[in-house]
């Protein structure tokens, strides 16, 4: 009956709207605290407060109420919401579970925002200790210790029953795959859709590509040989027709010989423009939407420049419903979690590692805010429209 509901519900929400309908940011912290290269299992499963947290409420306070986006992505660790020792899977942590749906519950039942639910793993599980490169691929047959893509199936069915009454959640199948098969990753997002859908939850899914769900390299061959996204990620079957692709952009490059698109350095010299083209172009005649739920740029106008122009693009392409700009959260403190050193994080109310502006007094109010479509989703099951 509740699936009826909201699926009819999700129908009435077709209304025509701008081409961008989910503006805003990432939360990123529940994923701290477990970075200790050669020490499996530090920080698991951590003090909430002290070594990982969520959101802070007065922040989404003021990202909703005073800059009026809808969109925030919270970033969570697999390994703290389905504990280790008990395999990947429906057996939940309640404690951080519970923690984590405050926060999901604050942004879209008190303010009445979108939230993208967002497993930050790499698509790997069972050591976060030196991310994004520990931990075994999730579906890796030839690793005894890996997670099976049914057990991932089953871990989404567990988290999305839970969130199959909130309208305003997305789900994010996961974070940034990378160096493994594309095949592979089809198979564990399809397993995640079929969970999501048979737990009765309708609400719109982002599925990841390869190569970091890279735009830039959506129609190349990444890691050691890896498929291109291009050739597999469109061939998902979603009974509602409600997922669209997740995709990541960066801006920033070392140099021009050094082109890894990290998002850790602070001059901007990949133009999103262009190097999303061959991503537009596979979108529009797979007919499909994406989301570009992370991006940045640093403090400087070469950047501020950068990140106007790939907005205008998203908006002038219907194929792109939403973005969300990386990161603010309520653990950065004084530190840069993009675009150089001194950037500083996008959380009100901090300042940079000197002591300086942090990235919500430059980078947002340069670049961001002047791009914040007037007429955002605000009412309806998350969708594609």
């Amino acid at each position: 009956m509740l699936f009826g509901s909201l699926a009819a519900l999700l129908s009435l929400t077709s209304t025509v709207l701008g081409k961008i309908i989910y503006a805003g940011i990432n939360e990123s912290g529940g994923e701290f605290g477990v970075f200790a290269p050669g020490q499996k299992g530090f920080g698991l499963p951590g003090r909430f407060g002290v070594d990982f947290a969520f959101i802070n409420k007065s922040t989404i306070d003021i990202f909703v109420d005073q800059e009026k986006i809808n969109f925030f992505r919270v970033t969570f660790l697999m390994e703290r919401m389905v504990p280790v020792q008990f395999g990947l899977g429906s057996r939940f942590n309640e404690t951080y579970f519970n923690e984590y749906a405050d926060a999901i519950n604050y942004i879209t039942r008190t303010k009445g925002a979108y939230a993208l639910i967002d497993p930050h793993n790499y698509m790997r599980f069972n050591d976060p200790s030196q991310q994004p490169f520990s931990g075994s691929v999730i579906g890796n047959t030839s690793d005894p210790t890996a997670a099976t893509t049914a057990q991932f199936g089953q871990f989404w069915h567990e988290l999305a029953r839970r969130f199959a009454t909130n309208p305003k959640v997305v789900f994010g199948i996961n974070n940034e795959p990378h160096d493994m098969p594309t095949e592979l990753i089809l198979q564990n997002n399809q397993a995640a859709i079929n969970g999501i859908r048979q737990a009765g939850a309708p609400q719109l899914i982002l599925a990841p590509g390869n190569g970091f769900t890279g735009g830039h390299s959506w129609n190349q061959t990444t890691g050691a040989g890896d498929a291109p996204s291009s050739d597999f990620i469109n061939k998902f079957v979603d009974p509602l027709h409600n997922t669209a692709i997740d995709v990541h952009e960066k801006l920033m490059t070392r140099n021009n010989a050094d082109i890894d698109f990290s998002g850790s350095h602070d001059e901007c010299t990949q133009p999103g423009p262009s190097n999303l083209a061959g991503l537009t172009t596979w979108l529009q005649q797979n007919k499909l939407k994406a989301v570009v739920s992370e991006f940045g740029g640093g403090n400087n106008q070469n950047c501020f420049q950068f990140i106007d122009d790939m907005l205008s693009y998203l908006s002038a392409n219907d194929v792109y419903i939403g973005w969300s700009i990386w990161a603010a959260g309520p653990i950065w403190g004084d530190n840069s979690p993009c675009c150089g050193p001194d950037t500083g994080s996008l959380e009100p109310g901090n300042v940079n590692d000197m002591g300086q502006p942090n990235a919500f007094q430059t980078v947002w109010k340069q670049a961001i805010r002047p791009n914040i479509p007037k007429n955002l989703k605000r009412n309806g099951v998350s969708s594609l429209n």
